[in-house]
């Protein structure tokens, strides 16, 4: 029995052992670890071997968990069918937890915004997505490719482009190579500012990313309440001549502090 892959769920099913194996091996631990699709046990079949991976599984595809059920009897109880992005992690894992897993391509953002929520419960992830999100998200400020997801994931994680993997590894082969990323819990207890004004602004400044910072973030100063030549005072600093790519972390944290001084005003 082969699971067909389907597009919808935007299923590519890795064939390809010794990138399954390296991408196993790059997991740390001992740890607790959740495998995010399976698909057909895959790496599921190494993660299984080590002794020191204490492993769950969520698969949202009913024919996927039916060959991971007849192929691998040993893991009733451990192989959940959900969508992982309905599960309650903190109810499911109470304790810290790494996540592994070949992301599916067209819900990978959103798996990293989830684990963002549950930052303080996950420590490690490596996963394998597309090359391109993998560049994003590893890229340093001052390029194109630095983004929404580069900042909010930098701030709390230190991220490792760990090797490129070509089309030809899976079945169906995708049209566009992947990537296989690590990311690992910094000492980051706190941003000092506040968290949801912080990815506010990013997110803000992002989605305007050809304007600079006073064009795009002006609204925002303004619905704060500041009269016309406040407003102008306030933007008239140096850092709002600049596009958003240009600010790492620590400048988008300054900028938060800036607004929060402004909304305590």
């Amino acid at each position: 029995m082969e699971v067909r892959a389907k597009k919808a769920l935007g299923q590519h099913f890795l064939t390809d052992q010794k990138v399954a194996r390296a991408i196993v091996d790059a997991l740390g631990g001992p740890c607790r670890a959740l495998e995010v699709g399976p698909g057909m046990g895959v790496l599921t079949q190494y993660l299984l071997a080590r002794e020191d991976v204490d492993l769950k599984m969520v698969e949202i595809d009913s024919e996927s968990v039916t060959y991971l059920l007849k192929h691998f009897p040993g893991i009733e109880g451990k192989l959940l069918e959900a969508d992982f992005l309905s599960l309650r992690l903190g109810e499911l894992f109470p304790e810290r937890f790494s996540v592994i897993g070949n992301f599916p391509y067209n819900i990978s953002s959103q798996i990293f915004f989830k684990i963002l929520d549950h930052k303080n419960l996950v420590p490690e992830v490596v996963c394998m997505i597309q090359k391109e999100v993998a560049e994003r998200i590893a890229e340093r400020p001052g390029t194109k490719t630095y983004g929404i997801l580069s900042v909010l994931l930098q701030a709390w994680y230190d991220i490792e482009y760990l090797f490129t993997v070509g089309p030809g590894a899976f079945a169906p082969p995708p049209k566009v190579h992947s990537a296989v990323i690590r990311l690992r819990r910094n000492a980051r207890e706190s941003l000092g500012c506040d968290e949801v004004l912080f990815k506010t602004l990013v997110k803000t400044s992002f989605g305007q990313r050809r304007k600079t910072l006073r064009n795009s973030l002006k609204p925002l100063a303004k619905g704060m309440g500041l009269a016309d030549e406040a407003l102008a005072a306030f933007l008239s600093d140096a850092v709002f001549d600049l596009r958003p790519e240009r600010l790492g972390v620590e400048d988008f944290i300054a900028l938060t502090q800036r607004f929060e001084s402004l909304r305590n005003a």
